[in-house]
């Protein structure tokens, strides 16, 4: 199967914080023997540097902590990562959990506190629009 795989799952230091959330190194590694993985990272994508603040969607909105609206920029990374799975005819998508672009069923509220809502990111949403199912890091086992 072709993945689309969030950048940070794969280890480059592409988050908010400079960062990066690596999976562990045997759930890499049959990801890797059993599907071709395809990185992304949408913020970067959408034109926002590393680090940058946090962000956090707002019902349609994306707003960073500072109070700045970046929705164009989530919706141009999300533009280009569904282009990119086309492109590459991924099967599906192994996203990270509760991030404003790439969460899946559950994301942060907007407030900035933590607290979790029901939701997806742009970039999932726009995703599972198109047909491609998301899976997060959380899910794993259903992709090994």
């Amino acid at each position: 199967m072709k993945l689309l795989i969030s950048a940070c799952l794969l280890g480059e230091r592409c988050r908010y914080d400079g960062e990066s959330k690596p999976l562990p190194g045997e759930i890499l590694r049959r990801l890797r023997e059993q599907h071709t993985l395809i990185p992304v990272c949408p913020e970067q994508a959408g034109g926002l540097p590393t680090p940058r603040a946090p962000s956090e969607r707002r019902g349609v909105k994306v707003v960073s902590n500072q109070g700045r609206d970046v929705t164009r920029e989530y919706e141009a990374g999300a533009a280009f990562a569904l282009a990119l799975a086309k492109k590459e005819r991924v099967d599906a998508a192994l996203l990270k959990a509760r991030s404003p672009s790439c969460g899946k069923g559950e994301i942060y509220d907007g407030t900035f506190s933590r607290t979790l809502i029901p939701g997806s990111g742009v970039t999932a949403e726009l995703l599972a629009q198109n047909g491609i199912p998301v899976y997060t890091e959380e899910e794993i086992e259903t992709l090994i």
